[in-house]
């Protein structure tokens, strides 16, 4: 069974709008951003371009940047008993932060290997795709889709999983780690706190620990969808 999962590499980002002073984008992004702005502002229409930048700017790969990319792979340790290995890059630097990624994916077998996240289809595998173009990066294997048919594409998505099919459904990874007994230790951040964090702190430590928890999760989930057992605490490893 674990060769079935070797091959398996689990990944979330984390990310903030590109700047923390909207005064500072240059007068063609304004207009872009006051273009997206308007199809925010209808529940409140007090909330200025700036208001919403802040609070929003960070999830479309157009205005925001990331900070952090946090992977697992599993493996087995000298016992044969399953283990998940972290880790993760970050960088005030976005460009350093996703060379030191595609670097680190062109040392694995790109032949065989497959990105999986939670609603990574939607976010995470084209959130990254975007940045590394945006950035003049190449993009690794599993993020180059061009040609590719649809059953081609190495890309696993746990949320998509648990859908079955019923494209309307959404459910959150922190809802899936609480059905599944799924142990998680995100202490007080959330998603939507790091923007604040981020730019208020620049605490990246912090927001990598939180990001590795959420990959520790995904890969527990993923487990979990396969009908597999939870990895013990002690047979996780952080760098």
């Amino acid at each position: 069974m674990m060769e079935d999962f070797k091959n398996v590499l689990f990944l979330d980002i984390e990310t903030v709008a590109s700047t923390d002073r909207y005064d500072t984008l240059d007068e063609r992004m304004k207009v872009q951003w006051a273009r997206k702005a308007n199809y925010f502002r209808q529940r409140d229409q007090h909330q200025t371009d700036e208001d919403l930048f802040h609070e929003r700017a960070g999830i479309y790969a157009e205005f925001g940047k990331i900070i952090v990319i946090a992977i697992g792979k599993l493996t087995e340790n000298e016992v044969g008993e399953r283990c998940l290995k972290t880790k993760y890059f970050t960088s005030h630097d976005e460009r350093h932060l996703l060379q030191e990624f595609a670097t680190a994916i062109e040392k694995m077998d790109a032949t065989t290997l497959r990105f999986c996240a939670h609603n990574g289809k939607e976010f995470d595998f084209p959130y990254l795709s975007r940045r590394m173009l945006v950035q003049g990066i190449p993009l690794p294997s599993p993020l180059n889709l061009s040609g590719k048919k649809s059953w081609d594409i190495p890309h696993l998505d746990t949320l998509e999983m648990w859908k079955f099919g019923d494209y309307k459904h959404y459910t959150s990874l922190d809802l899936l780690a609480t059905i599944f007994n799924i142990p998680t230790s995100k202490g007080e951040l959330d998603g939507s706190m790091v923007n604040k964090v981020y730019y208020r702190d620049k605490d990246l430590k912090k927001i990598a620990e939180y990001c590795v928890g959420d990959v520790v999760a995904v890969a527990q989930l993923f487990l979990k969808l396969k009908g597999q057992a939870l990895i013990p605490a002690q047979n996780i490893m952080h760098p």
